[in-house]
């Protein structure tokens, strides 16, 4: 690291936990963010602010007015801009450094087989059931550590997935793909704005774990937040024997 590198980040260097060489490790990591909108926002501002050598950021949409009631790497300059696009230019505002591969399109399975190969951590900030289980597919053939969101009205979940540990279920032995959730959208149901900022904010702090190896992740936990009370639950979730998608990992 040169002088101005261990100036910014020298208040994670202060960290016993992180130190040097946990700054080393994330400035060499290569992050993938799956969406770019309201999680996707503090998730890939985290990220860049900590010094993620490489973030990858996936989203088809481009940026609305209604969008800026929440997804804060946005603004009202770049509305109808793409969002990775628009993403990267509040990046490069913040940290210049940091590499961004901006890719407007909704990647299909056969594309994000490639993208998860080429990363360290993938974190889904998508917002519809397809894409989640596409990329838990992608993240369980790569044995990529999976950090899992999802906010609608006063309502956030929060998941790790270590797929690469047999012992650990995936997002699928969870929510298994044929039962049938009914999707549930911002348009038709609201969220309340600070949610995603927090769920969005815990992505980023568990993917930073991972990578830096600090910490407890959240492994086989399922974080739930009501954000009318402010009372987090949390359930134990484990592995599906006969889960469509995993069931195949040694043991």
């Amino acid at each position: 690291m040169n002088d101005d590198q261990l100036l910014r980040y020298s208040r994670h260097i202060l960290l016993d936990d992180i130190g040097i060489e946990g700054q080393r490790r994330w400035l060499a990591a290569h992050a993938l963010v799956i969406g770019a909108g309201g999680l996707g926002s503090p998730v890939a501002l985290y990220l860049a602010t900590a010094g993620i050598g490489t973030l990858t950021l996936v989203d088809g949409d481009t940026v609305e007015l209604t969008n800026l009631q929440r997804q804060i790497a946005h603004s009202l300059a770049r509305v109808g801009q793409p969002k990775v696009d628009s993403a990267a230019a509040a990046i490069a505002a913040l940290n210049p450094e940091v590499r961004v591969v901006a890719l407007h399109e909704r990647a299909d399975a056969e594309r994000l087989d490639a993208l998860v190969a080429a990363a360290d951590v993938v974190i889904d900030c998508s917002d519809n059931f397809a894409t989640r289980q596409a990329v838990n597919a992608a993240c369980v053939k790569h044995a990529r550590p999976l950090v899992s969101g999802a906010a609608i009205g006063f309502d956030g979940q929060i998941a790790v997935y270590d797929t690469g540990d047999a012992a650990q279920p995936c997002y699928a032995c969870v929510f298994a793909p044929e039962a049938g959730f009914v999707e549930a959208h911002c348009a038709t149901m609201g969220v309340f704005a600070p949610l995603v900022g927090i769920i969005g904010s815990m992505q980023a702090a568990e993917a930073l774990k991972l990578l830096a190896g600090v910490g407890s992740p959240l492994a086989g936990r399922l974080q739930m937040l009501d954000a009318r009370s402010m009372v987090w639950s949390e359930i134990r979730v484990p592995r599906n024997p006969a889960c469509p998608v995993c069931h195949t990992r040694a043991s």
